[in-house]
């Protein structure tokens, strides 16, 4: 009986002292993004130095076995925001690890998975105790359980056509703040969303999740209240932004660059 207890015990310790090592300042993969990721000159789009992360792989392979050694029940007790934090980080540390599998030999990140699975099916990584894919981490949790359509600029899949990767690692102490500012970068970023020749020209990124956007979350209940919001970033000319304001323009989407994020690009 002794020996039982005192199992359970040490086994309690360990989870406790895990629970308590776990940075969730992400200071490791903070450093990463800071050193190579970089703001374009209008601070909207960012490019990766996947040669730079290549150097420092034993870096970020510390920054993924950190993510992969959290067990679910300490994840569930975390907050709200520790949790979101968690699985975007996690999504874009996954999403460099697999491009530099085969860096610099790529040009996008389509051409890498098999042939019936792709990038974002493929389980390659560990999380909470079970192997998953990147499109877990997206489509199974954070969407459906967090339901803030901000996070769509907040995961970056190592494309031109995609939000920008942000240079610092997202907290919970920040979260709202980031979110909100990833969007406004995206939006305010005229290679991927802007009006012109009297039409609304967004990216693809709202047709194809269109639904996040029209759920009454962040008092957006259909995809114009979105671009209502955000019209002093879609353009800069007061009758236009009249016009976004009062949803009166109409919209098309744009094709979606899934060229390689890297630097020079």
């Amino acid at each position: 009986m002794m020996k039982r207890l005192l199992t359970a015990l040490l086994l309690f310790v360990a989870a406790f002292a895990h629970a308590q090592g776990f940075d969730h300042g992400y200071a490791t993969w903070d450093g990463l993004v800071k050193a190579h990721v970089k703001w374009l000159p209008d601070n909207k789009q960012s490019r990766v130095d996947y040669s730079g992360f290549a150097k420092d792989r034993a870096e970020l392979k510390k920054v993924l076995d950190a993510l992969s050694a959290v067990p679910k029940a300490e994840f569930d007790a975390w907050s709200k925001d520790q949790r979101m934090a968690y699985l975007i980080n996690a999504y874009n540390a996954f999403t460099v690890e697999v491009i530099l599998t085969k860096y610099p030999d790529i040009k996008s990140i389509k051409e890498l998975g098999s042939f019936n699975r792709g990038p974002w099916k493929n389980e390659f990584f560990t999380l909470l105790g079970q192997k998953h894919h990147l499109d877990w981490i997206e489509h199974e949790e954070l969407r459906p359980k967090y339901a803030d359509p901000r996070v769509h600029a907040a995961v970056n899949c190592a494309s031109i056509g995609c939000p920008a990767l942000r240079n610092e690692a997202f907290t919970a102490a920040k979260l709202d703040a980031q979110l909100e500012d990833g969007m406004m970068r995206f939006m305010g970023d005229r290679t991927r969303n802007r009006v012109a020749q009297g039409k609304l020209q967004v990216n693809s990124i709202f047709k194809w999740f269109k639904e996040d956007f029209e759920k009454g979350q962040k008092g957006f209940s259909k995809l114009e209240d979105v671009f209502a919001k955000y019209a002093t970033q879609l353009s800069d000319k007061p009758e236009e932004q009249a016009a976004l304001k009062a949803k009166s323009l109409p919209v098309s989407y744009l094709d979606y660059d899934w060229s390689l994020n890297a630097v020079g690009r």
